[in-house]
């Protein structure tokens, strides 16, 4: 089963996970996948997640295509869980600004 993450109680949630996948869609239609660490700026609802991308690859998808998702793998604390979080992103250089739209967290594998 999953949990629906509230958006005002997502900074807390983040800070509980070490690192996650940063998902953008290449031009080709393909997923390309990136594993950061977050900068959170917790003083905004919801708050903005911040990567540091290099400002390859996922930099040029997500300027393209700015719906993207960032997927949190399950940690000893998460009981199998993991974090999924969707939103929209901005680049600026290197770095991606990512504001959340809706979180859960997903059901364990089966």
């Amino acid at each position: 089963m999953s949990i629906e993450v509230e958006l005002d109680s997502l900074a807390d949630e983040v800070a509980r996970w070490s690192f996650c996948y940063l998902l953008t869609v290449s031009n080709d239609g393909r997923p390309h996948l990136l594993a950061l660490r977050p900068e959170v700026d917790a003083g905004t609802v919801p708050p903005v997640l911040r990567f540091d991308a290099g400002g390859g690859r996922a930099c040029r998808n997500a300027s393209a295509r700015p719906a993207i998702s960032v997927v949190f793998p399950p940690v000893e604390h998460s009981d199998g869980m993991s974090l999924v979080v969707d939103g929209e992103a901005v680049v600026e250089g290197s770095t991606i600004e990512f504001t959340p739209t809706w979180a859960v967290l997903h059901r364990p594998a089966p």
